[in-house]
């Protein structure tokens, strides 16, 4: 009699990646290796570096309105000869110190006030990047993740088969022995054993690729994930509204939100261009300390105080016609922006509904999926039946366990291509955040 391993048996992931590769680390959660992931990860880190230096240089813009204080200092020796008076020569030496303390404060930089404002515009446009960063490493990481439990199913099924397909030639040969069977079925199991042999070097290597991208992904070697408990729990990411989903993408998006600031800014540089024809208003003080042992004229030391405060006026009257040309310019770049913006919230919009069909179609294929195992393993089980009372041959039931054991690996495949697809969902209509990372890894083997 044929025995059919129970499908339970199958899902013992963790211990043959560790049998496949030798590894005896412990298995990591998702959140585990995100966390590592955002402190290794190289488009993180350069975006997040980014993220800081853009603070930085809004503080810089910020600076131009604050006040500015100065302190110079001067020291000088002098030598002076007289020739006037050839009877009367006069040779004199005299030092002269000074220090000036000045400080200015700009009442009236109509420019200045839009580029501060540009720079606070730039910041949301980095954080905008940033989370586009984060958002990406997410879903890079999940699907990373779940490519090598796919791989690992994968595996283990071909396993499971070369096992059934190797007791079922076992069952032909003595089949043939006593009689009972033509040479024609151990020649059928022999090819489809061999068959399987070679599966089962196609999946042990690609196991090992997605288990390497993985270990690049986190920096860890041997990364070993989890495996999601069945049964699985699809419903929760099931979306609800495609007009809601769409809805938030064109504000939430990150990619649109970067490009509304962008927008924000053009239309700030078109206003710092106007202000070329404005005048600039500053208040402005000084104080001077000086001290003289002596001059040209007299050789008593003197020393003078001079305070000054006032307000500095400066008017632009002509500029060689440079500020219209640069308002045109600016004008031309703010409609460039607004395009871009537009198709932006296109793309989001195109993004969001091919992910919300995408999530659609596969819990439609996992539900399909699932009665196809049922429907393969009563093949399978019939066909075992048929063969022994001699109304099927060798091939029939080969060829059911073939069946089984693919339907069991597209059923493991599209349940992780379910749970990746709703973090794309989330990520098009930019909402995806660590907590819809923490709702995959609540199903992942405790």
């Amino acid at each position: 009699m044929l025995r059919t391993l129970p499908f339970p048996c199958f899902r013992r992931l963790p211990l043959l990646v560790a049998l496949a590769f030798g590894a005896t680390a412990q298995a990591q959660s998702l959140l585990d290796l995100y966390s590592a992931a955002r402190g290794y990860d190289a488009a993180y880190q350069s975006a997040k570096a980014q993220f800081d230096a853009t603070l930085y240089k809004a503080e810089q813009a910020r600076a131009l309105l604050l006040p500015k204080v100065s302190l110079g200092a001067n020291a000088s020796r002098t030598n002076y000869e007289s020739t006037s008076i050839p009877t009367a020569a006069t040779d004199r030496m005299f030092n002269t110190q000074s220090a000036t303390l000045s400080a200015s404060q700009a009442l009236y930089h109509p420019a200045d006030d839009a580029t501060y404002a540009q720079s606070l515009k730039g910041s949301e446009q980095a954080a905008a990047a940033l989370k586009t960063a984060e958002q990406d490493l997410m879903v890079r990481l999940s699907q990373a993740y779940f490519d090598v439990l796919a791989s690992s199913d994968s595996l283990t099924f071909v396993k499971a088969q070369k096992a059934a397909v190797q007791e079922q030639l076992a069952f032909a040969k003595r089949n043939f022995e006593v009689g009972t069977s033509t040479i024609t079925d151990t020649r059928e199991a022999q090819a489809r054993f061999d068959l399987v042999i070679a599966q089962e070097i196609a999946a042990a290597n690609d196991l090992r690729v997605k288990s390497l991208a993985l270990t690049q992904l986190v920096g860890q070697q041997a990364a070993q994930p989890k495996p999601v408990v069945e049964p699985v729990a699809l419903d929760a990411f099931a979306p609800k509204n495609l007009d809601q989903w769409v809805g938030q993408s064109q504000t939430e998006n990150p990619n649109v939100q970067q490009l509304q600031a962008a927008l924000e800014v053009a239309k700030l540089e078109t206003r710092k261009a106007r202000a070329g024809h404005l005048p600039t208003v500053d208040l402005v003080a000084s104080y001077q300390a000086s001290t003289n042992n002596g001059s040209a004229t007299t050789s008593k030391d003197y020393g003078s105080n001079v305070t000054s405060v006032g307000v500095s006026l400066s008017v632009p009257l002509f500029l060689g016609y440079s500020v219209q040309n640069r308002v045109k310019e600016t004008v031309s770049l703010e409609s460039r922006t607004q395009s871009d913006l537009d198709n932006a919230q296109r793309q989001a919009a195109q993004n969001t509904r091919t992910a919300y069909y995408g999530v659609e179609s596969g819990l439609g294929q996992v539900k399909a999926y699932e009665a196809a195992e049922i429907s393969s393993q009563s093949a399978l089980d019939a066909n075992k039946l048929g063969y022994q009372v001699g109304v099927r041959i060798n091939i029939d039931v080969l060829n059911a366990q073939s069946q089984l054991y693919d339907t069991k690996a597209k059923l493991a495949k599209a349940r992780y291509d379910v749970l990746v697809g709703g973090l794309r969902l989330r990520q098009a209509s930019g909402t995806l955040s660590e907590a819809d990372l923490q709702a995959v890894n609540a199903l992942l083997a405790k």
